[in-house]
């Protein structure tokens, strides 16, 4: 391909920032890509591998420290105004204004882009329909809820119709309806407009709409092609594997993929267990460790050979292990009983007029993992934030660790740990200094706050000295982990720990959770990686405010009608839709 026919090209691109102690950190490492035109194409790779960097030299923010980029047959480093003037970025963290109006922020993005009245009426009305925020344009963006607030940004992105659009993980904390309607967006532009579009992202079903997949690591790109070519790499390593009557799926996945010298990767999935074996894995050897389980083989997946790239990359560095591969902690055993650790009465809770959750009840078993599952803005944070003793509820009972929260909600939280959807440590000082503080705010001291902080250091492989703000989005998340888990609660609650973190260091996560929860730790997590409700014992699927279905992931799958076949995503999908259909058309019958 010629570079005229290109969007991007790049040659030995390098980017190096200061690092912990000055120790310096190259971001890219000799990058070269070329992209084509009138395409979707995906960046795909753990945190730190130099994905948002480079978006940001292709966006014209930061220029190379060598190597040579052109974008849209443009030099980015002697013309990045140009660039600019033809592109439209969102990044991470879109910049909208929360005090303004749905219609006042498309306004105000109009306005610095000199798109004119004429113009933008034709693209407002298109971007609106497409969005489905027509409805709410007097509506402030800081009242939409996190689906929406994405969609608003694309659009915001989009006022005027650019020759490339840049993405950086655009999906990131928003709930699986509201990312199907983000991607139905985008595949629209490059249809009907033949727009180019560059994305970055930690979900490989949107890596596999893509026309073309760059897989980074550690500043360099391991692999490219388009993603059947890409799935080639796993083909005849994937199986699938179930594991006998009462024993969780994540027990088994925990052994596999504990087995390095076997295994490459290991996932629960729809009761059963996906792996990919080592490609010199011995059969018996396999057999020996499946303890007589029949495997049987499975179409290979994306994510098969992102994971497979990643696990030989590690190989060939022998001398740095996998920097996402956590210790498992060692399991501390708490007393069984039957009681529930948390019970749920008829909870509610209102701001106002509004009613953030209505009329909840559930039952949490000590020792389980339960899941509470919903769309942006379904009350999930609320339900968390009530069961953590840090918002009162408006009515119900709720009783945690035995404690009832309305007259013993201080006491309740020396019990529980708490890891928040954003980052809520101090950015400004160092890990150590963060653990020093909350370790002391949950009362230890002198040797047992050492010894627990260099637990957690340990376990989490955090690097003492390193700044907490300057650290990647995986990291910052082990920290939150980490602190967390200083005072070795009985109870655990997650809210949306992964979002934002890719594969490989969702797959390490989940190895600490399962090991929690093995040494008796109870744990309650939100989350909007639906594959993540595998993990789980049961989960609560929850929308405006009110749980629509109970049970076991697969008793929830049946619900949904795809037990057989269907995966945990499209059970949720199906879930919501059916109950606001007929919420729809109740409404509609008590207007007639």
């Amino acid at each position: 391909m010629t570079e005229a026919a290109a969007t991007i090209v790049a040659e030995g691109l390098r980017k190096v920032f200061p690092g912990p102690g000055g120790k310096p950190v190259h971001a890219l490492d000799g990058v070269s890509l070329t992209v084509r035109a009138g395409e979707l194409t995906a960046l795909v790779g753990p945190d730190g591998a130099g994905k948002s960097t480079l978006l940001r030299m292709v966006a014209g923010i930061l220029a190379p420290d060598e190597g040579r980029l052109q974008v849209l047959g443009m030099d980015a480093a002697k013309d990045a105004q140009g660039i600019q003037d033809r592109i439209s970025y969102m990044p991470q963290r879109f910049g909208l204004y929360e005090d303004l109006s749905v219609q006042e922020n498309l306004d105000l993005y109009a306005d610095l882009h000199g798109v004119s009245q004429e113009q933008r009426q034709q693209r407002f009305q298109r971007l609106l329909a497409m969005t489905d925020l027509a409805r709410f344009t007097s509506r402030p963006a800081g009242k939409l809820s996190g689906g929406m607030k994405q969609k608003l940004g694309l659009a915001c992105t989009l006022v005027r119709s650019p020759d490339l659009l840049v993405l950086d993980e655009p999906s990131v904390g928003v709930d699986p309806l509201s990312r199907r309607d983000l991607w139905e967006i985008v595949q629209q532009l490059v249809d009907d407009e033949q727009l180019s579009v560059i994305v970055s992202t930690a979900y490989m079903d949107e890596a596999e709409r893509c026309a073309q997949v760059f897989v980074m690591h550690q500043g360099k790109v391991l692999a490219d092609g388009t993603p059947a070519a890409l799935r080639e790499r796993a083909r005849g390593l994937t199986g699938i594997v179930t594991p006998p009557d009462g024993v969780p799926a994540r027990d088994l996945q925990a052994r596999l993929i504990d087995a390095t010298e076997l295994i490459v990767d290991a996932v629960p999935s729809g009761g059963s267990v996906r792996f990919i074996r080592q490609p010199d894995a011995a059969p018996g050897k396999l057999a020996e460790l499946l303890q007589g389980l029949p495997a049987h083989g499975r179409p290979e997946e994306l994510e098969d050979a992102f994971m497979l790239l990643l696990r030989q990359h590690h190989a060939e560095q022998e001398d740095a292990p996998p920097a996402s591969d956590l210790m498992p902690p060692k399991a501390v055993l708490r007393s069984r009983d039957e009681k529930p650790v948390i019970i749920v009465r008829d909870l509610v809770r209102r701001f106002g007029d509004f009613t953030a959750v209505a009329s909840t009840s559930f039952d949490v078993r000590r020792g389980e993992i339960f899941g509470l599952l919903g769309p942006n803005g379904a009350g999930k944070t609320t339900t968390f934030r009530m069961l953590c003793g840090l918002l009162p509820a408006t009515s119900g009972h709720l009783e945690v660790a035995g404690l009832d929260l309305r007259t013993a909600r201080a006491q309740a939280r020396g019990r529980i740990g708490y890891v928040s959807q954003k980052f809520a440590l101090y950015g400004n000082l160092s890990v150590h200094e963060n653990l020093q503080f909350f370790g002391g705010a949950y009362g230890l001291r002198g040797t047992a706050l050492r010894a627990r902080i260099k637990a957690v250091q340990s376990q989490f492989q955090l690097d003492p000295v390193a700044v907490s703000g300057d650290m990647p989005g995986g990291y910052k998340q082990r920290l939150a982990m980490a602190v967390g888990l200083l005072h070795e609660p009985d109870i655990l609650f997650l809210d949306e720990p992964t979002s934002g973190i890719d594969p490989l260091a969702r797959r390490s996560f989940w190895r600490t959770i399962t090991a929690l929860v093995q040494g008796g730790v109870t744990v309650v997590i939100t989350t909007h990686f639906m594959e993540e409700a595998e993990y789980c014992d049961r989960i609560a699927i929850q929308d405006a405010g009110r749980v629509l279905a109970l049970g076991t992931p697969k008793e929830v799958r049946e619900q949904a009608g795809t037990a057989h076949g269907g995966d945990m995503n499209s059970a949720f999908i199906a879930i919501v839709e059916q109950a606001r259909a007929q919420g729809h058309q109740s409404g509609a019958e008590k207007v007639a």
